[in-house]
């Protein structure tokens, strides 16, 4: 199973916070974590969690019910990006290209061939996103 980017997040504030402590990086950085506030973090995996149940109860599903789930999730990651609560806090290039990938990754691991569908759709498989991303 594809690890959702929270993860990864976590563990690079986790990373620089050791290496503030460890004297490798100056103090400067240890304000890293208000890069990724709890609320982002668990706001996004509950979108992504949601996903990965929706795209797992697909059998067999057409091109329509794959964009669909796509659609979904995309829309609700940009509620999450949106989301004042978060300290302004929000998805950046990184953020955006781990969440792209992983959204990829969930549906090959599903059974969705990524680059056929976006084949026939006329879009790089890069683009399945791009039709709902504000993030």
């Amino acid at each position: 199973m594809a690890n959702r980017p929270p993860e990864n997040w976590r563990a690079w504030m986790a990373e620089v916070a050791r290496d503030v402590e460890a004297g490798i990086l100056g103090p400067e950085c240890s304000g890293a974590a208000a890069m990724y506030p709890e609320s982002l973090l668990m706001a996004t995996d509950s979108v992504l969690e949601a996903f990965e149940a929706e795209v797992s109860g697909l059998l067999e599903p057409s091109d329509d019910e794959v964009f669909g789930a796509v659609e979904r999730v995309v829309l609700a990651l940009n509620a999450v990006d949106g989301d004042a609560s978060h300290g302004g806090a929000g998805y950046c290039t990184e953020e955006r290209e781990q969440l792209c990938e992983y959204i990829d990754r969930t549906l090959g691991e599903h059974g969705v061939d990524v680059a056929a569908l976006a084949t026939r759709r006329g879009i790089n498989r890069a683009e399945i996103t791009d039709a709902w991303r504000a993030w």
